[in-house]
């Protein structure tokens, strides 16, 4: 049995209380956001087929080019990355899901940024 901080038991439930409401669908795709103490990931999620539209990260350097990746100025380059994913794929719309994290610091920024980018949500 593996423990588990109560941080993460606490996202977790607001993670499954977000879901219930938050469906992607072709037409306007869910906007995921993960973000780990070193990374932040962003994906488009059709949930009516189950697959990823389009996935960005701070690992993949070909998309975003900084030296340090756990930071507000990498979750912007994210959500533009993402965006811009998005636009070539002829979304403009979309629903985001914070999954279950709070609403600042990094998961703004990278909402913040998508904004700007052209993603309306």
């Amino acid at each position: 049995m593996s423990k588990t901080s109560q941080k993460t038991i606490t996202r977790l439930k607001r993670q499954v209380r977000v879901r219930k409401k938050v469906r992607g669908s072709a037409d306007r795709p869910r906007l995921n956001v993960f973000r780990s103490s070193k990374h932040i990931y962003a994906q488009l999620i059709d949930d009516v087929t189950g697959t990823t539209l389009a996935a960005v990260s701070t690992c993949n350097k070909l998309t975003v080019d900084t030296v340090y990746t756990g930071n507000k100025t990498s979750a912007a380059a994210v959500g533009t990355a993402l965006a811009k994913a998005a636009l070539e794929k002829n979304i403009k719309s979309v629903v985001f899901d914070r999954n279950g994290f709070l609403y600042h610091g990094r998961i703004q920024a990278l909402a913040d940024a998508a904004r700007e980018a052209g993603l309306d949500f």
